[in-house]
């Protein structure tokens, strides 16, 4: 069921929530939403329900659900905060989070298996395409270790372009922590090259109402390394996760804003090794009765759904989208209603 309520409603209840605005009742909850009752009713039951959002260009994938949990906001943030991504996410294979000043041993546990030899072999032959997402600088660096590869077994290359996609993850990692996005490179490709700084400024700035009620997060997400707002807290994040059956190295930024009674996440995956080139993600975690609504707010760009039968692409990718948010949502209620 999806519910009819849009943006604006969103971030005034969240401006609410964070103490700008006085807290609103729960009839000011359901009026800002503009739910109708068999909605709420649906909400209380358990049910995900969709949100409208709208999609800003022919790349992207935009989805939003909500979910009543009954739990505190502050046990949720709690969880957000210390709690095993992989627990949410089934896909991700290993992470690991990033500190300051880290070095390439922060990318340790990222690798190719013996099993995964075929992507290692074929990222040393990587062109300009949508088969991997490359700068031309990458590329090149590949063809070089391709030549110095020859000849060698099957453990050899799948250590030395475990090392060598480590050090990109560390140079796209450290480029972005000193520049935010303008340091984000583009992905090669045959015709335009893809741009997910582009992409993701687009994506943090498609609703000026954001930027109205929250213009330091906002500025900040706009122009990082920009301080921080107070109370607000980041997160790095190199993540192996399976997407469409491949291994896939992703960075992943976030930060968070929370209190005893809220919680609002904003996130980017600002390196996505193939597949798909950015996404960029809100959640807020809200007090309702006894417990909490989570929204959940994904946007997704990718070039498979652009060009000739846009439509039907986008219809196909967001249900992909969906079925994937609403998996993350289940493994959190089971989670975080656990023992």
């Amino acid at each position: 069921m999806r519910a009819n309520f849009t943006w604006f409603s969103l971030l005034l209840f969240l401006l609410w929530s964070v103490g700008v605005m006085a807290t609103p009742s729960a009839e000011d909850i359901i009026t800002s939403m503009a739910f109708k009752q068999d909605q709420v009713a649906e909400l209380e039951r358990g049910k995900i329900v969709d949100v409208e959002i709208s999609e800003a260009t022919q790349k992207e994938l935009a989805m939003g659900l909500a979910m009543y949990l009954p739990s505190s906001p502050a046990k949720i943030a709690t969880y957000f905060k210390t709690g095993d991504l992989a627990l949410i996410d089934s896909d991700i294979t290993t992470h690991a989070s990033i500190q300051p000043n880290s070095g390439i041993d922060a990318f340790k546990g990222f690798s190719f298996t013996l099993k995964q030899s075929d992507e290692a072999r074929d990222l040393m032959a990587a062109a300009a395409g949508d088969r991997f997402n490359l700068s031309a600088e990458e590329i090149k660096g590949f063809a070089a270790l391709k030549e110095k590869l020859t000849g060698a077994d099957k453990a050899a290359l799948v250590a030395d372009v475990s090392q060598h996609y480590r050090q990109i993850l560390l140079q796209r990692w450290q480029a972005y922590l000193e520049g935010g996005l303008a340091g984000i490179a583009s992905y090669a490709r045959n015709g335009a090259d893809a741009k997910p700084a582009e992409e993701l400024r687009t994506a943090a700035a498609s609703s000026k109402l954001f930027a109205n009620f929250f213009p330091d997060l906002h500025k900040v997400w706009l122009n990082y390394p920009e301080k921080l707002p107070s109370g607000a807290e980041e997160q790095f994040f190199w993540i192996n996760r399976t997407v469409e059956n491949r291994p896939t190295a992703i960075l992943s930024h976030r930060i968070a804003q929370t209190s005893d009674t809220v919680s609002v996440i904003i996130a980017r995956q600002f390196f996505v090794g193939h597949s798909y080139n950015s996404s960029h993600l809100i959640v807020g975690c809200l007090p309702y009765r006894d417990g909490s609504i989570v929204f959940y707010a994904q946007r997704t760009s990718t070039d498979q759904v652009a060009g000739l039968g846009s439509s039907l692409k986008h219809s196909i990718g967001r249900e992909q989208l969906k079925k994937q948010m609403i998996k993350n949502l289940e493994r959190l209620r089971s989670n975080i209603q656990s023992p």
